[in-house]
Formats: C-alpha cells, structure tokens, sequence
C-alpha cells in the first residue's frame, strides 16, 4: 500500500509532509505535489502533517477522488523530487477549503 495526495492539495502545495519523509517520495509539480507509489514506505508521517488533510492511505482514498491514484503515479515518473520543505503557493490559504479544484491541476 502506498499513500496518495489528493485534490485538496491543488493550488495550495504546502510541503509540511516533504518535511516529515524519511524516505523522500515526493515529487513537484507547479501547483501540486505527488506521491511516488514506487519509493513509499507506508510511514503515515505524512498525513497529519498535511494541513488540507490530502494525503491518504491508498486503500481509504475516498471514492471521488480515487483518479488521483493513478495521478500521483503517473507525475512521479515526470515531476523532480522535493525534498525539503518551501513556502506554500501565495494563494494557498484562499484554495486550502476549495472544492473542486482539479481543472486547476497542472501537470507541466
């Protein structure tokens, strides 16, 4: 099992949880960030770190959002490793309770 940021996390990409991993499995987009199921080691650090609560188990990753599963998966194959913790996106705090937000998702 691995763990899987989700659309809460679209326009907000605090990097709280990169902070906490041991392992280094995050990866950067511009306004998103991902998980690398392949370099995940299930630690659960992750998720209380996350202040939008957008980080999963992939086993409990509610049914709206389960397409993130193979979005996670498919950025970590292209988006660089973060590894240290940065500022949140300016806007971040106005997008943290937005619903709705996967047309934002950019993925280059």
């Amino acid at each position: 099992m691995t763990y899987v940021v989700t659309e809460s996390c679209i326009q907000c990409k605090y990097t709280d949880c990169v902070d906490v991993c041991p392992v280094d499995c995050f990866v950067e987009g511009p306004n998103f960030l991902a998980i690398d199921p392949e370099e995940c080691i299930d630690c659960t650090l992750c998720v209380a770190e996350c202040p939008v609560e957008a980080i999963f188990a992939e086993d409990d990753v509610p049914e709206d959002q389960q397409e993130f599963i193979e979005i996670n998966a498919k950025l970590a194959k292209v988006w660089p490793i973060i590894s240290s913790r940065k500022d949140p996106l300016p806007d971040a705090d106005k997008f943290a309770n937005e619903p709705n937000k996967r047309e934002l998702l950019l993925k280059e």
